[in-house]
């Protein structure tokens, strides 16, 4: 791409240049996240000062096409997905009906002893291991972990194939059928996370746990999610 501006237009020099990056982030090579060429070169190649690049920048932030930070640089802000929480299904499931190809990066399984708070909700005795799905999800890179403990009374082996809809195998194979979920969400940093969805310790995150029962409310499945919090949003429609 060029990076040129008409000194001579009668068109505000701030406003060519939001123009200018507008057609920028939408290339190839700075969609999603990437870093645009710094303020001080930009003022150079087009032969104008810093202040009007910052200007022309202001509109992009305030609509929350790019991010800055002082010290950093400019990056462009990458598209988050939106889900609501007037809807829950497998991630896949979710991720399928809005036509998003997820893939699993990385599926691990192992039997473990859990604390308290699952335990309780399991309704098992702390000392007994159960099933742990660890399951990281993303397109090209990594967008979100998920750990899920399972109640013993379904049978899960472990053998099964966990590149299946999770929710599909419970219903089908196992005749357990999740039709309740309370949720809870907050706001937590990456920390012994960051590694894995390959962001900072100190990057926030959204965490979601889902305490998913059978239509008698019997408990299925404990599950949690770590989000990247750059790339999800949750929506949540009221009506009165």
């Amino acid at each position: 791409m060029e990076y040129k501006i008409d000194h001579q237009s009668p068109v505000p020099l701030h406003l060519q240049v939001e123009e200018l990056l507008r057609k920028l982030i939408e290339q190839p090579e700075y969609k999603n996240g990437a870093f645009l060429p710094k303020e001080i070169e930009l003022s150079k190649l087009l032969g104008i000062s810093r202040n009007t690049i910052r200007q022309a920048a202001n509109k992009l932030e305030y609509e929350g096409l790019i991010h800055r930070k002082k010290g950093v640089g400019t990056k462009v802000a990458s598209k988050e997905i939106s889900t609501s929480l007037s809807e829950w299904h497998s991630f896949t499931q979710e991720m399928n009906s809005k036509g998003i190809p997820f893939k699993n990066l990385e599926i691990a399984v192992s039997w473990v002893k859990v604390e308290k708070k699952i335990a309780n909700f399991l309704n098992i005795d702390p000392d007994t291991k159960v099933l742990k799905l660890s399951r990281l999800k993303g397109t090209e890179e990594p967008m979100v972990y998920f750990e899920s403990f399972f109640q013993p009374r379904i049978g899960l082996t472990g053998e099964e194939d966990f590149s299946r809809p999770l929710y599909e195998i419970l219903e089908l194979d196992y005749h357990s059928v999740p039709a309740i979920s309370r949720e809870e969400i907050r706001a937590g940093l990456a920390g012994p996370f960051a590694n894995l969805l390959t962001i900072k310790k100190e990057d926030p995150i959204l965490i979601r746990e889902r305490f998913v029962s059978d239509p008698g409310r019997r408990p299925l499945e404990y599950n949690v999610g770590y989000y990247r919090n750059d790339m999800f949003a949750y929506t949540i429609e009221i009506t009165r």
